[in-house]
Protein backbone atom coordinates (compact mmCIF):
# COMPACT_ATOMS: atom_id res chain seq x y z
CA UNK A 1 0.00 0.00 0.00
CA UNK A 2 1.10 3.26 -0.95
CA UNK A 3 0.81 5.99 2.03
CA UNK A 4 0.98 10.08 1.59
CA UNK A 5 4.61 9.80 2.47
CA UNK A 6 6.01 7.54 -0.21
CA UNK A 7 3.92 9.80 -2.45
CA UNK A 8 5.68 12.57 -0.92
CA UNK A 9 8.78 11.21 -1.15
CA UNK A 10 8.35 10.16 -4.84
CA UNK A 11 6.91 13.59 -5.36
CA UNK A 12 10.13 15.44 -3.97
CA UNK A 13 12.99 12.87 -5.47
CA UNK A 14 11.35 13.46 -9.05
CA UNK A 15 10.96 17.16 -8.07
CA UNK A 16 7.72 16.67 -9.51
CA UNK A 17 5.61 19.90 -7.57
CA UNK A 18 2.59 18.60 -9.82
CA UNK A 19 2.62 15.10 -7.77
CA UNK A 20 2.35 17.15 -4.24
CA UNK A 21 -1.74 16.80 -5.68
CA UNK A 22 -4.54 18.45 -3.37
CA UNK A 23 -5.62 14.74 -2.01
CA UNK A 24 -2.05 14.41 -0.17
CA UNK A 25 -2.19 17.43 1.73
CA UNK A 26 -5.31 18.37 4.48
CA UNK A 27 -6.36 21.66 3.87
CA UNK A 28 -5.21 22.83 7.04
CA UNK A 29 -1.77 21.56 6.78
CA UNK A 30 1.01 23.10 9.17
CA UNK A 31 4.32 23.33 8.21
CA UNK A 32 6.73 24.28 10.77
CA UNK A 33 10.13 25.50 9.32
CA UNK A 34 13.37 26.35 10.40
CA UNK A 35 13.67 29.83 9.48
CA UNK A 36 10.24 30.90 10.75
CA UNK A 37 8.59 30.96 13.70
CA UNK A 38 4.82 30.84 12.83
CA UNK A 39 3.94 27.73 10.69
CA UNK A 40 3.30 28.16 6.89
CA UNK A 41 -0.91 27.48 7.17
CA UNK A 42 -2.55 26.09 4.42
CA UNK A 43 -2.64 24.28 1.17
CA UNK A 44 -1.42 26.95 -0.97
CA UNK A 45 0.87 28.57 0.90
CA UNK A 46 2.68 24.84 1.65
CA UNK A 47 2.43 24.09 -2.24
CA UNK A 48 4.04 28.01 -2.50
CA UNK A 49 7.48 27.01 -0.33
CA UNK A 50 7.66 23.41 -1.78
CA UNK A 51 7.81 25.39 -5.08
CA UNK A 52 10.38 27.47 -3.46
CA UNK A 53 12.55 24.69 -2.12
CA UNK A 54 12.50 22.05 -4.57
CA UNK A 55 14.00 24.99 -7.12
CA UNK A 56 16.68 26.11 -3.92
CA UNK A 57 17.62 22.70 -2.52
CA UNK A 58 20.82 21.44 -4.17
CA UNK A 59 21.31 17.40 -4.32
CA UNK A 60 18.55 17.35 -2.41
CA UNK A 61 18.30 13.42 -1.48
CA UNK A 62 16.53 11.73 1.31
CA UNK A 63 18.78 8.75 2.95
CA UNK A 64 16.75 7.34 5.72
CA UNK A 65 13.04 6.86 7.32
CA UNK A 66 11.90 6.15 10.26
CA UNK A 67 7.88 5.18 10.72
CA UNK A 68 5.94 5.20 14.60
CA UNK A 69 3.66 8.02 15.63
CA UNK A 70 3.80 11.68 17.87
CA UNK A 71 2.34 14.37 19.14
CA UNK A 72 1.50 16.96 17.11
CA UNK A 73 2.72 20.58 17.39
CA UNK A 74 -1.37 22.31 17.01
CA UNK A 75 -3.25 20.13 19.17
CA UNK A 76 -1.09 17.49 20.91
CA UNK A 77 -2.85 14.21 19.70
CA UNK A 78 -1.21 11.26 18.74
CA UNK A 79 -0.62 10.83 15.23
CA UNK A 80 0.89 8.53 12.74
CA UNK A 81 4.07 9.72 11.67
CA UNK A 82 7.30 9.47 9.98
CA UNK A 83 10.95 10.75 10.12
CA UNK A 84 12.79 11.30 6.75
CA UNK A 85 16.60 12.06 7.03
CA UNK A 86 17.62 14.21 4.48
CA UNK A 87 20.93 15.56 3.05
CA UNK A 88 20.90 18.89 0.11
CA UNK A 89 23.07 21.80 -0.70
CA UNK A 90 22.25 25.69 -0.75
CA UNK A 91 24.22 28.37 -1.46
CA UNK A 92 27.54 25.65 -1.04
CA UNK A 93 26.58 24.49 2.27
CA UNK A 94 25.59 21.06 3.16
CA UNK A 95 22.77 20.88 5.24
CA UNK A 96 21.95 17.73 7.02
CA UNK A 97 17.88 17.44 8.13
CA UNK A 98 14.78 15.94 9.17
CA UNK A 99 11.31 15.87 7.41
CA UNK A 100 8.48 15.08 10.57
CA UNK A 101 5.55 14.40 8.49
CA UNK A 102 2.41 13.78 10.79
CA UNK A 103 -0.96 12.15 9.17
CA UNK A 104 -4.25 12.61 10.10
CA UNK A 105 -6.95 10.22 10.13
CA UNK A 106 -7.16 9.77 6.23
CA UNK A 107 -3.82 9.00 6.04
CA UNK A 108 -2.80 12.70 4.64
CA UNK A 109 -0.23 14.98 5.69
CA UNK A 110 -1.28 17.16 8.56
CA UNK A 111 1.44 18.55 9.79
CA UNK A 112 4.86 18.91 8.34
CA UNK A 113 8.07 19.94 10.25
CA UNK A 114 11.96 20.53 9.04
CA UNK A 115 14.35 20.45 10.91
CA UNK A 116 18.34 20.78 9.79
CA UNK A 117 21.65 22.09 10.89
CA UNK A 118 24.35 23.77 10.75
CA UNK A 119 23.25 27.19 11.73
CA UNK A 120 25.44 28.28 8.93
CA UNK A 121 23.16 26.42 6.32
CA UNK A 122 19.95 27.31 8.14
CA UNK A 123 20.78 31.01 7.65
CA UNK A 124 21.91 30.72 3.77
CA UNK A 125 18.36 28.36 3.24
CA UNK A 126 16.28 31.18 5.24
CA UNK A 127 17.76 33.83 2.91
CA UNK A 128 17.65 31.25 -0.23
CA UNK A 129 14.17 30.81 0.48
CA UNK A 130 12.98 34.14 1.61
CA UNK A 131 14.39 35.04 -1.82
CA UNK A 132 12.31 32.63 -3.70
CA UNK A 133 8.96 33.48 -1.76
CA UNK A 134 9.82 37.15 -2.59
CA UNK A 135 10.02 36.38 -6.40
CA UNK A 136 6.93 34.20 -5.93
CA UNK A 137 4.63 36.90 -4.74
CA UNK A 138 4.37 34.54 -1.82
CA UNK A 139 6.22 36.77 0.50
CA UNK A 140 6.65 40.64 0.91
CA UNK A 141 10.67 42.05 0.11
CA UNK A 142 11.69 42.83 3.47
Amino acid sequence: MTTAVDRFRAAVDSRDLGALDDDLFTEDIRLYSPVKFTPFEGRPAVLGLFGVLLRTFEDFRYVGEFAGSSQTSADGTEAPSAVLLFRATVAGKEIHGIDLVHLDEDGRIKEFTVMVRPASAVQALGEAVLAGLVADGLAPAP
